[in-house]
């Protein structure tokens, strides 16, 4: 019962709604079948728009019985108005019984036709067809971009009601889903409203069955002239503004009251006639306080039966509900269907979808990073593991967090860092593949993940490796980047190194100047002393002489 009323709802809002903005003149219902006419001039494409809008189409007129239906609507109104039949495509056919046109149902069964003797066979002809009373509602080719005066529509519905019956001196007004009124039709789609005249008492049809209001609260105000509730026996009752009262002929329209006994009850939403006393009541959604005038709000998804499709969730406001779609579903129609979220590729490498979620995982050597679950981080796990190399480029290889690279002929691995021997923890440290823990000593506690505070109360909290575990999400000291030729020489060490080659090559350097600056002092030397006793036996010589 609860899902047939919400369609009744959905059919009165939504196709009620529909109607504005246009004129809907006269309407003639049979059987299954409601005509309407509309004085709203528009080209063939608006006017075919208007009627799919209203849940119909342009009115096809297959049969006698059609255009007599045409005749009665058309009968007493001048101008031109469109039908659905068209030419979809292409050139007229005149050996067909359509010609090549087509109804708008995408049809081209008939059994009745009706073409102007004016019917043009050429492809230059119009492909659109309207219907007059001067033309004797032939059809006549028109063009499509043309402002007809108006237009014919048809809709088709199931579990209709029969007219209602007046007796003397009374007449009936109804009026559709599809927001035409009329009075004497024949027959009547479900969610149609009546007002029998002059009582103006309201009935809807419901199951081929004619309610008399006051009907649900939920369904057009339960046809109350002002507001709708549920008195204490759960029954759909009218009430008025203050001043006036429900009129007990029709139960739904309000009159003036000469003494109004609501106006000492001071309601807050509502007052209501309960056997000879008057009474508070509230609106739909509230419920009455404890102190008998005020309303608070019911929470209506309490009730178990509220929402009972699959995967619907209901969501209670101020003053009602709404049934709405658990997370990682979507309405589609009348039902919450699964939403593929993988079809947004959310994950970075693998996503497997699930119902009303989804979950994402990672390829071999990765794992899905701590910080952002649908993204992947290069991940070993032991002491060495091949790094991941560009494949266009092999000098391009990458190692996970922890771990540095090094070359192996023509391969490149990547090798466990071992962060404790950079003294990064205050105390103890452990090295783990990829990371380290630090610890602290008897009678002190772990404080920021590296620091070791003594404990004041002289307790043992902090003390023996892992007592407060820690992976440091981030070294004080960051992590070299993947190099071509890594070194097992810290970067002090290598400074030493170079500084002391430095020293060793300017010493040799010296040392060799110094060797060789003596060594031309010794032979200069020599030479000069050669000379001296070369002249020394000269001049003896010549003495002698």
């Amino acid at each position: 019962m609860k899902e047939v009323t919400r369609h009744v709802v959905f059919l009165l809002t939504f196709l009620m709604g529909s109607s504005s903005g246009i004129e809907l003149n006269s309407v003639y219902c049979l059987g299954t079948q409601c005509f309407s006419v509309s004085g709203d001039p528009s080209d063939f494409t608006t006017a075919r728009d208007q009627c799919r809008d209203l849940g119909g189409h342009l009115m096809t007129v297959r049969s006698s019985v059609s255009q007599d239906v045409l005749n009665i609507l058309l009968g007493n109104i001048t101008g031109r108005f469109w039908i659905g039949l068209h030419l979809p495509a292409g050139c007229p056919d005149p050996a067909a019984d359509l010609r090549g046109f087509q109804w708008v149902t995408k049809d081209s069964e008939s059994d009745f036709l009706h073409w102007a003797q004016s019917f043009d066979s050429s492809c230059s002809a119009h492909a659109c067809v309207s219907v007059s009373k001067e033309d004797d509602f032939k059809w006549t080719q028109e063009p499509c971009a043309e402002h007809a005066s108006g237009f014919l529509c048809e809709y088709s519905f199931s579990d209709p009601c029969r007219g209602l019956a007046a007796a003397e001196g009374e007449y009936v007004l109804y009026r559709t889903p599809m927001g035409f009124m009329g009075e004497d039709l024949l027959s009547l789609p479900l969610g149609s409203t009546a007002v029998l005249m002059p009582a103006e008492t309201k009935y809807v049809c419901f199951n081929e069955e004619w309610i008399q209001a006051p009907w649900s609260c939920e369904i057009h105000e339960g046809g109350c002239e002002h507001k709708c509730t549920v008195n204490p026996n759960h029954e759909s009752t009218c009430y008025c503004p203050p001043g006036q009262t429900v009129n007990p002929a029709n139960n739904v329209t309000c009159e003036v009251m000469v003494d109004d006994p609501c106006l000492p009850l001071r309601c807050a939403h509502a007052c209501i006639k309960n056997g000879d006393s008057y009474e508070c009541t509230c609106e739909q959604g509230y419920k009455l306080a404890q102190d008998g005038r005020s309303c608070v709000d019911l929470n209506d998804c309490r009730d178990e039966r509220q929402c009972p499709g699959e995967n619907f969730v209901c969501v209670n406001h101020i003053g009602g509900f709404q049934c709405v779609c658990m997370d990682g579903y979507a309405p589609i129609g009348d039902q919450c269907v699964d939403v593929d979220e993988c079809a947004s590729a959310p994950c970075e490498h693998l996503c497997d979808n699930t119902p009303g979620s989804y979950a994402c995982s990672c390829y071999d050597g990765y794992k899905a990073d701590p910080k952002s679950m649908h993204k992947c981080k290069l991940y070993c796990g032991v002491e060495e593991c091949p790094a991941e190399c560009d494949p266009n480029d092999k000098f391009q290889c990458y190692c996970p967090e922890g771990y540095i690279s090094e070359e192996r002929g023509e391969h490149t691995v990547c090798i466990d860092m071992d962060e404790c021997e950079n003294s990064y923890c205050d105390q103890a440290c452990k090295n783990t593949f990829g990371s380290y823990v630090c610890s602290c000593y008897p009678g002190y506690m772990l404080v920021g993940e590296f620091t070791c505070v003594k404990n004041e109360d002289g307790t043992d909290g902090g003390s023996g490796e892992g007592t407060t575990p820690s992976i440091p999400t981030a070294p004080p000291v960051p992590h070299p980047d993947p190099t071509r030729q890594p070194s097992a020489v810290t970067v002090g060490g290598l400074v030493a190194i170079i500084v002391c080659t430095v020293f060793f090559i300017v010493l040799v350097v010296f040392l060799a100047h110094h060797t060789l600056s003596g060594k031309g002092k010794l032979e200069s030397s020599g030479e000069m002393k050669a000379a001296e006793e070369e002249a020394h036996g000269l001049q003896t010589v010549a003495s002698d002489a």
